[in-house]
């Protein structure tokens, strides 16, 4: 049971060389347009000439009963516990286990050293830390590459192993705009980024140019490579999900920092439930206090019009989150927020009726060409001045807008009083030789 992603790489590193077990399908979730294609050959291996193919997540119970399974895996992140229960008891109900694999079932070893910068839901700010520790490793000249999550969407066999480097990757890659998201401000810091299907061959290949490999999570998964040093950002405007989604506690007691992000816009009491919930779990961990600096470009041409707001795809939709740097942005320059939700079409429109709490935010929606399309439609008949773009993509590159796109960025700042994030990671590179 996957979303294109943690389901791939259980399945290589667990079951594809596996003679004891017959992988007889794939379900899928979350990501629209997974459903009805195949796990190819060239990546399924030997033991599946035909590939294995991939079934909407909602036949799980049908396909228990048609293949007669034993054991139904979930492999994929950021879920309440209620609901990775109830999937259990979907599974359990069709007469078959019900089955999470860990970290020794499923990390890959380096003979690099490996920081992993994780969180404990979609949306706690592990892109801008990421980044942040690509600067300390720059000042300090290591040679670096990162390695994303996956986000393997497209055509499989062309996305085994992918290597970016120029813009010029992306179109070549045919990258969603979630993949854009992720990838393009590494691009324009002068990051290397590899991502793909096929994670062992992606480190064997990013250990031949890096001397540290830096795991850029996804969602609040765990880490497909063992890290030497593990970070992981929890969030106070959502208190309590530290402990209470999957697998974001699961990195929550393996962390080695627990970073508080968002300490400027959360209120003192969430910082607080959040700190004591990390003691709770992890008496290890070193805390450091942060918070998300929002930058606006050209904010003074904003000031008090009517805007759109676009905000990160995945921090909204199954992040939960209401808001990001857009909403903040615009409430701080007095803009006047225009409601999209009236223009939206197609699968937007499907979008703002799946997820209730968006209101006036308009997620960056792109998995496909087609629904790239109906975003750029969305916008051009929304009534209003200028588009606010809380993404980390420059959106003109791939939409054409009839609005003026004002830029939001957001970079980290450590607030620790003694030892900082900085002073832990240079400590670390010299333990380390």
């Amino acid at each position: 049971m996957g979303a294109a992603g943690r389901d791939y790489h259980n399945f290589n590193v667990y079951f594809r060389d596996n003679p004891r077990y017959e992988v007889v399908a794939f379900t899928a979730a979350q990501i629209p347009g997974i459903a009805g294609k195949k796990y190819p050959r060239v990546l399924a291996g030997e033991l599946y000439p035909k590939g294995i193919k991939i079934y909407p997540e909602e036949e799980l119970p049908t396909l228990i009963k048609k293949f007669d399974v034993d054991k139904v895996v979930l492999a994929y992140s950021d879920l309440p516990y209620m609901h990775v229960m109830h999937k259990s008891a979907i599974v359990n109900s069709a007469g078959a286990d019900f089955v999470l694999l860990g970290p020794k079932s499923t990390m890959l070893k380096s003979k690099r050293r490996v920081i992993a910068v994780c969180a404990v839901r979609t949306g706690c700010g592990k892109s801008q830390t990421t980044r942040y520790i690509c600067e300390i490793l720059k000042r300090k000249k290591v040679k670096f590459v990162v390695v994303r999550h996956p986000m393997p969407y497209g055509y499989l066999r062309k996305q085994i192993c992918q290597r970016f480097e120029t813009h010029a990757d992306l179109d070549k890659y045919d990258c969603t705009i979630e993949e854009r998201e992720e990838y393009e401000p590494h691009l324009e810091m002068g990051n290397i980024v590899y991502a793909g299907v096929d994670y062992e061959k992606i480190l064997r290949e990013a250990e031949k140019e890096a001397d540290v490999i830096l795991w850029d999570g996804g969602n609040n998964d765990f880490p497909f490579f063992k890290p030497d040093l593990h970070i992981v950002l929890t969030d106070p405007l959502r208190p309590g999900h530290e402990l209470t989604y999957y697998p974001g506690e699961v990195n929550l007691r393996m962390a080695d920092i627990a970073i508080i992000n968002k300490i400027n816009t959360a209120p003192k009491k969430n910082v607080e439930i959040v700190r004591r919930n990390i003691r709770k779990v992890n008496q290890k961990a070193i805390i450091i206090d942060a918070h998300s600096r929002v930058k606006v470009e050209g904010y003074k041409k904003i000031k008090g019009k009517r805007v759109v707001i676009i905000e990160d795809g995945p921090t909204l939709t199954h992040g939960e989150m209401p808001f990001g740097a857009g909403y903040i942005a615009a409430k701080r320059h007095k803009c006047r927020i225009i409601d999209p939700r009236p223009f939206a079409v197609g699968s937007i429109k499907n979008t703002f009726k799946k997820f209730k709490h968006l209101g006036k935010i308009l997620p960056a929606m792109g998995y496909s060409k087609k629904q790239i399309k109906e975003l750029e439609q969305t916008i051009n008949k929304t009534n209003c001045d200028f588009v606010i773009s809380g993404t980390p993509i420059h959106l003109g590159r791939i939409l054409r807008v009839n609005k003026p796109i004002v830029r939001i960025r957001y970079e980290l700042v450590d607030l620790a009083k003694k030892a900082s994030l900085e002073d832990i990671v240079v400590k670390f590179l010299k333990r380390v030789g």
